[in-house]
């Protein structure tokens, strides 16, 4: 009896052992966050804006223009998660990734600047990280026969993932017990085309769609969204598109026009075009392009495109063959390859 009762004593210290271990451990590891340390409390709000109103003032005038779809259902949401950049006095910088809405960072004593974006993208390559000034954002390639086999000058892109950004040019962090509040107002850096195509003949006859925005810009800085002056063609796939009774609309996200640094009009150094592809229901595939400059001038931030007019005559509606299994569901042979990244 005396050596159960002893048994049972022992197998209580160690346990009590255990836990106390697990404990210390468990307040070792976030030590910094409770006591005399550099830590920040980053608290991030979005701006969840589809386009940069210059002046077009389409919110306020949605309504009447029929659209498919609502102008706030087009805001981008709230990303999964956030990465904060933290350069250091040294010139070198750490990573860090958490939760959308922000959480303690950890810095060395000193002068820092701060680069902030969501983390949770797939398209979009990161650039020349080592310095706030260089850093930059760019698409994955992809090929599109036959429109990059017709347009063997220019880069064919994926549409860029939803990105927002944040830059803070200096912040000094000192050790003390409490985390100083660090506000950071994330901005879209990525923005919404909503396209609108109408026809005046023919749209009965259209199976889907998708198409290709060409003249925009390859790249922005995350520092402040300003684009670079490369440009490049963004692909929109039928996944983007409505097909309706008397047009197709089209939501395409891109980074803008290219050599944009602020103001409410843009001065095109190129010209951008639409091109839209219809597969017909006989399996015939008709594209329309169109110069749309002149609505990007004033919308170098997302926008609203209109294009009227469009035909498809009753015989390209009607005729059979062109090359198409009427029963195949896709493009056949007018696939998109990707092109891997190295």
């Amino acid at each position: 009896m005396r050596r159960t009762g002893l048994w049972i004593l022992l197998a209580c210290a160690a346990m009590a052992t255990l836990l106390l271990s697990s404990c210390r451990k468990e307040l070792c590891y976030n030590h910094w966050e409770h006591s005399m340390s550099v830590k920040a409390d980053i608290r991030a709000a979005y701006e969840q804006e589809w386009e940069l109103d210059c002046g077009c003032a389409w919110e306020d005038t949605w309504q009447t223009y029929g659209f498919n779809t609502g102008y706030d259902l087009l805001r981008p949401a709230v990303p999964g998660g956030l990465k904060v950049l933290v350069y250091n006095p040294d010139g070198k910088y750490e990573e860090v990734n958490g939760a959308p809405e922000g959480f303690l960072v950890r810095m060395s004593e000193g002068e820092h600047s701060l680069l902030m974006y969501n983390n949770d993208t797939e398209y979009l390559l990161f650039n020349d990280l080592g310095s706030t000034a260089t850093a930059t954002v760019t698409t994955r390639t992809r090929t599109r026969v036959p429109y990059s086999e017709e347009h063997k000058d220019e880069i064919t892109v994926n549409a860029p993932d939803m990105l927002y950004s944040h830059y803070v040019e200096s912040w000094y962090g000192e050790r003390k017990l409490e985390a100083d509040i660090l506000d950071a107002r994330m901005q879209p850096v990525v923005f919404t085309y909503y396209i609108r195509c109408g026809f005046s003949s023919g749209a009965q006859y259209i199976r889907q769609a998708r198409g290709a925005l060409s003249g925009m810009a390859a790249e922005v800085y995350l520092k402040d969204g300003s684009s670079s002056e490369d440009v490049i063609t963004v692909l929109f796939n039928e996944e983007d598109c409505s097909v309706l009774a008397d047009r197709v609309e089209a939501k395409v996200l891109s980074f803008g026009v290219p050599g944009y640094v602020g103001g409410v009009t843009w001065t095109p150094d190129g010209e951008c075009f639409l091109t839209l592809d219809v597969e017909l229901r006989n399996g015939n595939v008709k594209s329309f392009k169109t110069d749309v400059t002149a609505q990007m001038v004033s919308q170098p931030r997302g926008g609203v495109i209109l294009v009227d007019g469009l035909v498809i005559t009753d015989e390209e509606g009607s005729e059979l063959g062109g090359g198409f299994d009427v029963d195949v569901d896709g493009w056949g042979d007018y696939e998109d390859v990707e092109i891997p990244v190295d």
